[in-house]
């Protein structure tokens, strides 16, 4: 399986007040972060999805870093599942069959959390995303190529949830055996917990 890696990193980071792609982990934007783990485990390449407009695009694109192609095609305003249409488009032209997608605010992935989702993958599944004990999550997932269509067709029809792709399509759930992996950094209080959980080590100041 030709699997490439493709981070969604549209978002316009207003609960946050701050470009949340270029905020500082262990001395590099959290983007970088997770482009360098998705490229461990996926030799088709990473791609990232984000428009042209994005504050991830405007402050990040041309800065150097781990090597990772943008995608700047969706369509503004459809969000996170017009970044995934668009993702798995251009993961197919450069040949993947799969593609490990995942938001760019998921500062504690690591390579475990692709080798589990990969260990979910069967000849019928679309999908397979990770799940904790409270909720699926649809921007940690590996999605086949093929989807992108389907998708693509919600986002035509003015769908905007990431939770409307795993309804179209035929998604198995991962339980992860290391939920942190899952964690998330919306706003300021995310960040302080956040900070707070790892003593301080990881999260910085704001490039």
């Amino acid at each position: 399986m030709h699997l490439a890696g493709l981070v969604l990193a549209g978002g316009r980071s207003r609960r946050m007040g701050h470009n949340k792609a270029a905020m500082d982990w262990a001395g590099q934007p959290m983007l970088a972060r997770i482009v360098e783990i998705a490229d461990r485990r996926c030799p088709a390449g990473v791609f990232i999805a984000a428009t042209t407009a994005s504050p991830a695009y405007q402050d990040l694109h041309g800065t150097g870093g781990p090597p990772a192609t943008w995608v700047t095609g969706e369509e503004p305003g459809t969000g996170p599942l017009g970044g995934l249409a668009a993702g798995l488009s251009a993961a197919a032209a450069a040949g993947a069959d799969l593609a490990f997608v995942c938001a760019t605010d998921m500062p504690l992935i690591e390579t475990g959390l692709i080798d589990e989702l990969l260990g979910g993958i069967t000849e019928s599944a679309d999908a397979v995303v990770a799940s904790d004990t409270q909720r699926d999550h649809p921007m940690a997932g590996i999605y086949r190529v093929r989807a992108a269509s389907v998708i693509k067709g919600l986002v035509d029809g003015g769908e905007r949830r990431m939770t409307a792709a795993l309804d179209a399509l035929v998604t198995h759930r991962v339980t992860v055996s290391d939920a942190t992996w899952l964690t998330n950094v919306n706003a300021p209080d995310d960040l302080h917990r956040l900070r707070t959980s790892v003593g301080g080590g990881g999260l910085g100041g704001v490039s």
